[in-house]
């Protein structure tokens, strides 16, 4: 069931999402797994970050293989029917300091099963031992591959801090075209905003079982190192957002980064562009991964691919 909210000009869609009473327990039992999972966890933080995010499961009607280019190292995840010149860049979340392309292939299958178009997803540099503008000059270099490759359609994805990252990425290839203009972003809690304007960071009454306050501050230490909050190549929220794409941003209730979505999502209409923002009831930080145990996170991402299939083809 869903609620929407008229804007002005109709430029900004935005809905709510409830969830049914059989989800909300599903969502409990999920979040006392989280908290099973991270309080018996042990090693190193980054490998532990790919074994939870590996958990999203690989779809059987994908074909993966490495990339390693010289500008460019990740995979190519490929539906088995999919139409010439289309393609996604996905760039993963990880707060900056975590992720990789491997860990990220389910997640990215159960997308472009769906939209049926295949998708690179990307290993970019992370912090601390790369700051901005290290990321998204990965971004961009991967962009500038796939345009190489003969892709002229092409939209870009992410999720969390790759949210963040895909919507820096759209606002610098309209500023600095490279053979080909986006056609669309999707995000899934992005983050957008690094220095934390934002009330939902801080609110007491937010229930967030995956990301804190205090993790995010200590992720955008380390992953700005001498550049400001405000630059917009580190929070897309600052940035010039005239002539982005068509956008779909997603994200939950019962997260951290509510408000930078809602945020980005008014700016970017105030800016003249399209933008469909569906805010889903009781969820937590980017719920799409979880396909295996929740209607919302097939539900959420039925939706991301209907969006990424319409603009694709023009409707």
């Amino acid at each position: 069931m869903s609620e929407e909210e008229p804007h002005d000009h109709q430029r900004i869609r935005m809905e709510f999402v409830r969830i049914s009473a059989d989800e909300r327990k599903r969502e409990c039992v999920l979040r006392q797994r989280f908290a099973n999972f991270w309080g018996t966890a042990s090693g190193e933080p980054r490998a532990i970050y790919d074994t939870f995010i590996s958990a999203s499961p690989l779809t059987h009607d994908v074909v993966l293989w490495a990339i390693h280019e010289r500008n460019v190292r990740g995979w190519w995840v490929r539906p088995q029917h999919a139409e010439p010149g289309r393609a996604i860049l996905f760039l993963h979340g990880g707060g900056y300091v975590q992720g990789s392309a491997r860990a990220y292939r389910g997640f990215v299958s159960q997308i472009v099963s769906r939209a049926r178009i295949p998708a690179v997803v990307i290993d970019y540099p992370l912090a601390p031992e790369a700051t901005v503008p290290a990321a998204p000059e990965a971004a961009m270099a991967a962009w500038q591959w796939l345009v190489a490759q003969g892709f002229d359609r092409l939209a870009v994805v992410g999720d969390s801090a790759g949210g963040g990252l895909t919507l820096v990425t759209l606002a610098e290839l309209i500023k600095k075209p490279h053979g080909a203009a986006p056609i669309a972003g999707v995000v899934f809690s992005p983050w957008t905003d690094l220095a934390f304007t934002g009330a939902s960071m801080k609110d007491p009454a937010d229930a967030d079982p995956l990301i804190g306050y205090d993790y995010l501050q200590d992720c955008a230490r380390k992953y700005l190192g001498a550049a400001d909050s405000h630059d917009p190549l580190a929070s897309p929220l600052f940035g010039d957002l005239r002539g982005l794409p068509p956008l779909l941003i997603q994200v939950g209730t019962d997260e951290r980064l509510l408000d930078d979505a809602k945020q980005y999502a008014d700016r970017a209409r105030q800016a003249g562009v399209s933008v469909d923002l569906e805010i889903f009831e009781g969820m937590h930080h980017v719920f799409q991964l979880d396909v295996a145990h929740l209607e919302s996170s097939r539900v959420a991402l039925d939706r991301a691919a209907r969006f990424l299939r319409n603009v694709f083809d023009g409707r």
